[in-house]
């Protein structure tokens, strides 16, 4: 099965003829948003996963740990999610007695790679470039590395694929670290180019918006869990009306 899956993927990724780089396999940021969005709950709200088009509307249009803040609509993530079954990175999921279909990621099956290699990707793809430390802080819900340098070990995994799937940045003046970035939505050199050139961020006041922002990230999905245990729960009632 995994050799199967392997030459599935490499031959999805072969460039095409005449020396143009194949695009096919590149995201817009909507897809980028709801493909990350359901990796991260899938790790931080298991119990409710895979999600329903509600709940994977209220994760991608999230105030904390989203960069950039988006409102998408219903109808934006549902033609997201289509597009994303036909590259395979999603499912559609229908399941027996449920009244609505629930939507998974494929991206574990697509690349081949463990959890720590995902929670890497997810963050990059939700937050944007960032450090080695910062990645390590900010995903620590969907997966506790030990050290920087297991964080740096999954970054070379996910740069060694073909084609990569994260990039590392060349340093910013006055940047003590360097900076990754995902390759899920552009290629190396846009990425190097789309960098801001205003000064660079101030990494020592990092900890304290890590760590307000995983107190928000909680309470929303706690919040989530609360409505959706609500309705699971009026469902249940209608049946003895």
């Amino acid at each position: 099965m995994n050799q199967e899956l392997s030459a599935t993927a490499a031959q999805e990724t072969q460039p095409i003829a005449g020396g143009q780089q194949d695009r096919t396999h590149l995201l817009d940021s909507i897809e980028v948003r709801v493909l990350a969005s359901l990796a991260e709950k899938e790790a931080t709200t298991p119990d409710n996963y895979p999600m329903s088009l509600n709940a994977l509307v209220n994760a991608c249009n999230q105030l904390s740990s989203r960069d950039p803040v988006m409102n998408l609509s219903e109808d934006e993530v549902v033609h997201a999610i289509d597009r994303l079954v036909l590259k395979k990175l999603a499912s559609v999921i229908h399941q027996a007695g449920a009244r609505v279909a629930k939507y998974e990621h494929r991206l574990r099956i697509k690349y081949l790679f463990e959890q720590d290699k995902l929670a890497v990707l997810a963050s990059l793809m939700l937050r944007g470039e960032q450090t080695a430390g910062e990645i390590r802080n900010r995903c620590a819900r969907l997966h506790e590395f030990a050290s920087v340098e297991q964080v740096e070990q999954s970054l070379t995994y996910l740069m060694d694929k073909y084609p990569p799937l994260v990039t590392r940045l060349p340093k910013a003046p006055g940047s003590k670290e360097a900076r990754y970035a995902h390759l899920l939505s552009c290629t190396e050199e846009e990425a190097v180019a789309a960098r801001p050139t205003d000064s660079p961020r101030y990494e020592g006041s990092a900890s304290n918006a890590d760590r307000m922002s995983a107190l928000e990230n909680e309470v929303q999905d706690l919040r989530q869990q609360v409505a959706q245990l609500t309705e699971q729960f009026s469902q249940f009632a209608k049946q003895f009306d």
